[in-house]
């Protein structure tokens, strides 16, 4: 007689990630559906005015993507062919991606183990006569250590351009993410804390980035041609640049004006869960995420224990595979870049040249963190977690 297959914690897969989306989001994409108006308009450039003000920013410019967000902000700072641009390899591949979009070479520096953020303290031995740039992502909302990137940026004349994709609300001694460095760049990803479906925002202080970001997002036509087809009347635009198509839609818009409005709310409900999550794990083989640093607020985007693998047994692959049959989605965030294909042939990374990137590589996974969870979603990944490692612990 065979026997019965092991029931899993839950009946109904649990999908990582997955955004809440409320009734007033759905209202307004049908009344952007019913203006008529449904491509780049007046609720973009509401969003835009809604987000600037958020981040204390004298700019702020939304479009379809973070990706399309950095191409631009290296393109209107000047950054371009034969330029070193300095960054983490533990952060998704559009960060370096899009240096080798304008033909720059990406430069990474190790992590901190702790913060799992760039370390500061190895980032001047990377630098060369060609750096001109330095992107530090803040992890997981983690902010990194502005003071000491900026105090490095100034001494060899560089950028910050800031990837901030997971790091809305992110506050380092006593200023958002988005006001802190040269440029920067968020994420409306629908696993973001503020969801679009799809959308970037670029915020800056610098008045002729702001205009060129709005101009090469449309093509490279001149300021303000959305509205050549508004009720104020035809207006003829030029193209001032080799533009792209990388405007965001009213659509999107709709869902990121009321998303923002309840960003503190959202915010509240995933620190609950975090601390839910450090509190159940204590005493399993798992390294819960440090503390945030005095002086911040982290955006709480992610949460990323490691699996302590001699304690286990079992690889992490394996731990995310038990999960999955538990029906609890997961991330990995992430393979650290320099152990891709590309990355590793192109430029001749190898395993061993950012250890501790690669501990955190090989190591981490990332459970649900949505404001839609419920008190029985999350009781449910904690009961998986448990299942799992208890029966694997050595």
């Amino acid at each position: 007689m065979t026997q019965k297959k092991n029931k899993p914690i839950r009946k109904n897969y649990l999908i990582f990630g997955s955004p809440r989306v409320e009734e007033a989001e759905i209202n307004e994409v049908v009344d952007t559906l019913r203006s008529g108006w449904i491509s780049t308009g007046p609720k973009v450039a509401r969003f835009e005015e809604m987000f600037r003000k958020y981040m204390g920013t004298r700019y702020a410019m939304a479009l379809h993507s973070c990706t399309a967000g950095l191409h631009l902000a290296m393109i209107v700072s000047g950054l371009g062919r034969g330029d070193e641009i300095i960054t983490t390899p533990m952060t998704f591949a559009a960060t370096a991606n899009v240096i080798t979009h304008i033909g720059a070479k990406p430069v990474f520096v190790d992590i901190d183990k702790r913060s799992m953020n760039i370390d500061p303290n190895l980032i001047e031995k990377s630098i060369t006569k060609r750096t001109r740039a330095i992107i530090p992502v803040h992890f997981a909302g983690r902010p990194c250590d502005m003071d000491a990137i900026m105090s490095i940026a100034k001494k060899h004349h560089l950028l910050v351009i800031t990837d901030a994709a997971h790091a809305i609300e992110t506050v380092y001694k006593g200023q958002r993410a988005g006001n802190i460095g040269d440029i920067t760049v968020f994420s409306f990803y629908v696993t973001k804390n503020v969801c679009t479906g799809e959308g970037g925002m670029v915020t800056t202080n610098n008045k002729d980035w702001a205009e060129k970001v709005q101009m090469y997002g449309l093509h490279g036509m001149s300021k303000g041609a959305w509205h050549r087809y508004s009720d104020k009347g035809f207006k003829h635009y030029q193209v001032v640049f080799p533009g792209y198509k990388y405007n965001m839609m009213d659509i999107q818009a709709a869902l990121g004006i009321h998303q923002l409005k309840r960003i503190n709310k959202y915010h509240k409900i995933r620190e609950k869960i975090w601390k839910k999550y450090d509190q159940a794990f204590q005493e399993l083989p798992l390294i819960i995420p440090a503390p945030a640093e005095k002086d911040t607020i982290h955006a709480r985007h992610l949460y990323t224990p490691l699996l302590d693998i001699d304690k286990i047994g079992i690889s992490r692959d394996a731990f995310q595979q038990a999960l999955h049959n538990e029906n609890i989605g997961t991330g990995i965030h992430f393979v650290a870049l320099h152990l891709h294909p590309y990355y590793a042939n192109t430029f001749g990374f190898k395993r061993g040249d950012f250890p501790n990137a690669e501990f955190v590589s090989d190591r981490t996974i990332s459970l649900p963190l949505s404001a839609k969870l419920t008190e029985e979603d999350t009781d449910d990944v904690i009961n998986a977690v448990k299942k799992i490692a208890e029966k694997h612990y050595i």
